[in-house]
């Protein structure tokens, strides 16, 4: 299994900004969350390839929910 991405508050997903497949370094920008008006930029803490990514544009998510996995 490798590296599990989540949440850490509830937002929106405003950004996605990679796709199941791609190589990313540790730094890399994922996705951009959006909450109270604010732009929350969710970046890779390893070196990979993205084999999950459950989130689009305009999703919901809570505090917990699965953003990506990179192996």
């Amino acid at each position: 299994m490798g590296q599990q991405i989540t949440s850490d508050l509830a937002a929106n997903v405003w950004k996605v900004l990679v796709s199941t497949g791609d190589s990313v370094a540790a730094g890399d920008t994922l996705v951009i969350l959006e909450s109270m008006k604010m732009e929350i930029p969710v970046e890779a803490e390893t070196s990979g390839v993205v084999t999950a990514l459950p989130v689009s544009e305009g999703d919901v998510l809570d505090e917990g929910d699965l953003i990506a996995e990179i192996s």
